[in-house]
C-alpha cells in the first residue's frame, strides 16, 4: 500500500477509529473504576468471612460466594441481554457507550472479588497473627497488613480485569455498544473492509499492551520482597 492509499485511507476513517478507540477507553475506565470501589470491598469480605477467618460469618460468606460464582458463570453477552431492563432503568436506554457500562461493571465486579479474595489469600498468616498479639483490630489489620502485603497481586488483579474489559467491551460492539467491537463488525465485517478490521485488531492489541505494561511497572514499584 502506497503512502498516497495509506493517507487517503486514513483521512477517510481515522476519525472513526479515534473516536472508537476513546469509547473503548471510556467504557473501560469507566467499568472497571466502579467495578474495582465495589469489587475490592466485596473481595476483603469474602477473604474475612471465611471460616477462621478475621470477621468469622460463614453464613454471609457462602451467599456472597453463590452470588459472586453467579455472577462470574455468566457469559459476558448472555448478561448483556439479561439485564436489558436493568440498563434501561439506569440510563435510560439499552443501546450505545454509556449503557454498556452498565453490564461491563455489572461483569467486572465478580471478577475482581473473587480475584483481590485470591491475592489476599497469599499474604502470610504469620503476619496477622503478629498483628493480632499487638493488639491491632480487625479493620486495622485489613488496612495496614492485608492490604499493603497483597497490593502487587492486587494491582495484578486490577491489570487483568482492565485486559478483560478491553476484549468484554469489544464484544459489547456487536449489540450497538460502541467503541472498536462496533466499528469491527459495522465496517469491518458487514461490508467486508478487511483493512478497517485488521486496524481495529491492532489498536485493541495496542490498548491492551500499554494497559499490561503501566501494571507490570507499577507491580514492580510497589513489590519490596
Amino acid at each position: 500500500m502506497s503512502f498516497d492509499v495509506v493517507s487517503s485511507w486514513l483521512s477517510l476513517n481515522g476519525d472513526l477509529l479515534l473516536t472508537a478507540t476513546w469509547e473503548t477507553v471510556y467504557m473501560v475506565a469507566v467499568a472497571g473504576i466502579v467495578g474495582f470501589v465495589f469489587g475490592i470491598p466485596l473481595g476483603v469480605i469474602l477473604h474475612t468471612s471465611k471460616k477462621g477467618g478475621l470477621l468469622e460469618n460463614p453464613r454471609l460468606n457462602k451467599v456472597l460466594g453463590a452470588i459472586v460464582n453467579i455472577g462470574r458463570s455468566v457469559p459476558f453477552l448472555v448478561l448483556m441481554v439479561a439485564i436489558i431492563p436493568v440498563t434501561k432503568i439506569i440510563v435510560g436506554t439499552f443501546i450505545g457507550t454509556t449503557a454498556a457500562i452498565v453490564p461491563l461493571t455489572i461483569g467486572a465486579i465478580p471478577f475482581v472479588a473473587r480475584l483481590i479474595e485470591g491475592a489476599l489469600l497469599e499474604v502470610p498468616s504469620g503476619l496477622v497473627e503478629a498483628a493480632q498479639s499487638m493488639g491491632a483490630t480487625p479493620m486495622q489489620i485489613i488496612s495496614k497488613v492485608l492490604l499493603p502485603e497483597a497490593m502487587p497481586t492486587i494491582i495484578n488483579s486490577i491489570t487483568i480485569t482492565l485486559v478483560t474489559l478491553v476484549s468484554y467491551s469489544a464484544m459489547a460492539g456487536t449489540v450497538g455498544g460502541g467503541g472498536l467491537g462496533d466499528v469491527a463488525i459495522r465496517y469491518g465485517f458487514h461490508r467486508y473492509d478487511i483493512s478497517v478490521m485488521t486496524v481495529t485488531v491492532v489498536m485493541l492489541i495496542v490498548l491492551v499492551q500499554i494497559i499490561q505494561s503501566v501494571g507490570d511497572n507499577l507491580v514492580r514499584r510497589v513489590d519490596h520482597r
